[in-house]
């Protein structure tokens, strides 16, 4: 009894120690082999197994850039996966796990890039700032290498700019695949030029145009060749040299308007553009006496002061002549200040009533100071009118004007 016992235990034994074995093999037959889980983008990455029995696995990989299924190469027991070039050149993250095992075995391998950049791509805007302090450019600068991967973060870039007769190097350092630097504007307008240096790799050239901040107010003044009002000289309006808070001069083609206020309330306007910070706009005399306000906007930027113009009469009296039953009416010789002829092109205005009702306005130009008007009988039938000649703010009525 005892010794059938003791054979059935030792079966038992053996049963159960082939079961482990078998457990055991089971959960073994496919092992890693490889440590290494940091790469260069440079590197070949070959991950290897170890393996019961040449079998042939899959690997499956994937990365930011895509994904695939590797098939192993296997002797003597052991399989072997090259990553392909396409998603090891490319830095960061690729993860990986066994396809078609009894046990799944993954894991991570991280792919740095070159240390060593070959190009620096650079980005830099806005082009144009305004000078002052306070507005600024940025310069985005990515170092990469050979193979189109940002360099490590805290790699050193250096930043040169120069602008007059400074210059300056400051060091920036990348950061999440980037390195970035505002560079405000000085006080003075002109033009800077700025580049990048990393590991001895230089990026190109830059420029950022330093403009002149909002002009200041500024003041306007005149020039003119007599103070006469013949409707025929020109009276020069320009402004002092318009600059901002750091006196740098303002851009060149700024637009600035001149508003006239005359005696009756009426409103002039000329403009004229900068050229060295200085505009000028050119207006024509009044035809009569009169006392014009002037004041210069840069809309909605800054103003000027303002100034008063005075112009005198040019002509005392003028002559009326009546002829052909009053119908040709000549007004004239229109003698100017010193008693010369005054310039064609002076207005005359006829105005024509009957029974305190204005018919028309009729208006002739001077040439060879005469101007003339004739009232045509089919418009104007015989009777008695009341008529008003104007010219230089001189009027003259007749109130009983008989045609005939």
């Amino acid at each position: 009894m005892k010794l059938k016992l003791t054979f059935f235990l030792l079966f038992f034994q053996f049963v159960f120690v082939s079961f482990l074995a078998q457990e055991t093999n089971t959960k073994s037959s496919v092992s890693l082999l490889s440590t290494q889980i940091s790469f260069n983008v440079n590197d070949d990455v070959i991950l290897d197994f170890k393996v019961k029995k040449d079998t042939i696995l899959q690997l499956y990989c994937s990365n930011s850039y895509g994904s695939t299924v590797l098939k192993s190469k296997v002797l003597d027991q052991k399989a072997s996966f090259k990553v392909p070039r396409f998603l090891s050149k490319k830095r960061g993250i690729l993860t990986w796990k066994t396809i078609n095992t009894d046990e799944l075995i993954s894991g991570n391998i991280s792919i740095h890039s070159q240390q060593q950049p070959t190009t620096i791509e650079t980005y830099l805007g806005p082009p144009s700032i305004d000078a002052g302090e306070l507005d600024y450019t940025m310069l985005v600068v990515i170092p990469t290498d050979s193979l189109d991967n940002p360099i490590l973060d805290n790699s050193k870039v250096d930043v040169k700019y120069q602008f007059l007769k400074s210059e300056n190097i400051n060091p920036i350092y990348t950061d999440k695949l980037i390195g970035y630097k505002n560079i405000y504007a000085p006080k003075k307008s002109g033009r800077m030029i700025i580049s990048s240096t990393s590991f001895g790799l230089n990026s190109k050239e830059f420029d950022v145009n330093i403009m002149p901040a909002i002009a200041t107010d500024f003041e306007i003044f005149m020039h003119r060749n007599h103070e006469y009002a013949d409707g025929n000289q020109i009276t020069t309006l320009f402004t002092s040299i318009v600059k901002d808070k750091n006196q740098n001069i303002i851009s060149d083609g700024s637009y600035i308007e001149f508003y006239i206020t005359d005696k009756k309330g009426g409103i002039l306007k000329t403009a004229g553009t900068t050229i060295n910070g200085v505009a000028h706009a050119k207006i024509v005399h009044p035809d009569f006496e009169d006392t014009w306000r002037i004041k210069a906007y840069f809309i909605g930027i800054s103003e000027s002061n303002t100034i008063t113009i005075k112009y005198k009469k040019v002509i005392e009296d003028y002559n009326i002549a009546f002829k052909e039953n009053n119908r040709v009416i000549t007004v004239g010789p229109l003698e100017s200040f010193m008693g010369q002829i005054i310039p064609d092109g002076l207005s005359v205005k006829l105005s024509i009533y009957k029974n305190g009702i204005l018919l028309k306005d009729l208006f002739k130009e001077s040439n060879n100071g005469f101007a003339s008007f004739y009232l045509d009988a089919n418009i104007y039938e015989n009777d008695t009118y009341k008529i008003i000649l104007e010219t230089a703010g001189i009027k003259k009525e007749f109130k009983s004007f008989k045609l005939w």
